[in-house]
């Protein structure tokens, strides 16, 4: 028997007021002669790709795993502990193209891979990042071809370490070698970028005013839409709606706290979280709505920058990030490192909770996913570029092994990695950078 039901597109916008607003993947978009009686067909390959950088590397005898298996979680992965057999972690790797060690190096070879030319002004030439090489692909059906986050609000210019252009230090993704993308950090702006109706700064200042909220603007057309849905794609929209909707309220209640606040702030503007976590929580919420609503599928976070001062007090770190990790093997300063290291993991190892949590077809939205974790940088005190600490997630519909250490000789390029992910989200490439081979290990059975 032929089933001759049409599928609603996966591209199907709500629109209203200006607004157009994605929807997440329903049962309703995909083909009848794909669908099972009893269950959704899903993507059945990985559909998104996301980088997270930390800056100033790692205490590697609280991050490193003893064995080959993540059965006893070292003290700074510990947060992993629910989503593990979805993790991976990866020593070995270096950055040989970051050389001389530098923070400005670190972060700019951590996606590029490239030597980063050496200069004070804006003749800076690096090299295209794999965040944009997957863009260029799998960004030609999306809203966004990549979306590019950070937690700093900063906009340096000049020479920032050690003869190096602050583009550098400041910009995680290039679309080409000679152009930087810059990252956005707050999160009203964030938001209406995936969700507003674009334009400017001052043009989305202004929308913002015409309207209260996103979804009271896409009200009477989302009553409308869900008519032809079934329960299992209603329930679904509404929590992808409460979702939305919870974070308006969570960026209005942070603009209301900074604009009730006699003290001044010249660093923050209006709309950000005073806490970092609350801020990084924020951040990684829009990740993940963006991938939900497949209004991207490349994600780039700085989860902080390089040589940052940022302070955790909230953890029991008062001193400035950056003196911390110049700990010249002082047992202090390394214990506090790898508290900020553990604070770090544990904010990304709740985001990968809410994707697992979050149901994609017979899967999750983490199944079609896969994200890298890491540094540019090893030995923090030394400026050293090598066994980065890394941690890549996600990946089962691409058949990723999780739960394990996998261990690379000293030295291996992080480009192998690179290409090797780039592969796996079909975008095929004979080599990348300094690469010498691949790491589809990641991708293997785990030997008994």
């Amino acid at each position: 028997m032929i089933n001759t039901k049409k599928s609603l597109s996966r591209r199907s916008v709500l629109r209203g007021a200006g607004v157009a607003l994605a929807l997440p993947l329903l049962d309703a978009m995909i083909p009848a002669s794909t669908a099972l009686a009893d269950t959704a067909a899903a993507p059945s390959k990985l559909r998104r790709l996301g980088y997270v950088y930390i800056p100033m590397g790692f205490s590697p005898a609280e991050w490193t795993p003893g064995d080959d298996k993540l059965d006893m979680l070292p003290s700074t992965l510990k947060s992993l502990e629910k989503v593990k057999s979805h993790a991976t972690v990866v020593s070995g790797l270096e950055l040989k193209n970051a050389y001389p060690g530098s923070h400005a190096t670190s972060n700019s070879a951590f996606l590029s891979a490239a030597t980063a030319k050496r200069t004070e002004s804006s003749d800076y030439f690096l090299g295209t990042t794999v965040d944009q090489i997957a863009a260029a692909r799998l960004g030609q059906e999306t809203q966004l071809p990549s979306l590019e986050l950070a937690m700093d609000l900063l906009d340096n210019v000049g020479q920032c370490d050690n003869g190096y252009a602050c583009v550098y230090q400041n910009y995680l993704s290039w679309s080409s070698p000679t152009t930087p993308l810059p990252a956005e950090a707050h999160p009203r702006l964030v938001f209406e970028s995936l969700f507003g109706e674009g334009g400017t700064s001052a043009d989305r200042r202004q929308a913002l005013q015409r309207r209260a909220s996103l979804l009271d603007a896409v009200t009477e057309e989302m009553h409308r839409f869900k008519l032809q849905l079934g329960t299992g794609d209603r329930n679904k929209l509404d929590d992808y709606f409460e979702s939305i909707r919870e974070v308006e309220r969570r960026i209005q209640r942070a603009e209301a706290k900074v604009a009730d606040n006699p003290l001044p702030d010249l660093d923050r503007p209006v709309g950000v979280p005073a806490a970092y976590a609350d801020h990084a929580r924020l951040m990684f919420d829009l990740q993940l709505l963006a991938f939900q609503g497949d209004i991207t599928r490349v994600i780039s976070f700085q989860l902080a920058r390089e040589a940052s001062t940022r302070t955790y007090p909230e953890i029991g770190v008062p001193e400035p990030h950056h003196p911390v990790s110049h700990h010249g093997k002082n047992p202090d300063k390394l214990a506090k490192l790898a508290k900020i290291n553990e604070f770090h993991v544990s904010l990304f190892a709740e985001f990968l909770e809410k994707m697992a949590a979050t149901k994609e077809g017979n899967g999750s939205l983490l199944d079609h996913s896969l994200y890298l974790y890491g540094s540019g940088m090893g030995d923090s005190d030394a400026h050293d570029h090598t066994d980065l600490p890394i941690i890549v997630a996600g990946g089962a519909a691409g058949n990723m092994q999780g739960g394990r250490h996998i261990k690379y000789p000293k030295h291996t390029p992080m480009a192998n990695l690179h290409l090797t992910l780039l592969n796996k989200m079909g975008i095929e490439m004979d080599s990348f950078s300094d690469s010498d081979g691949t790491a589809d290990e990641l991708f293997e059975p785990l030997s008994i």
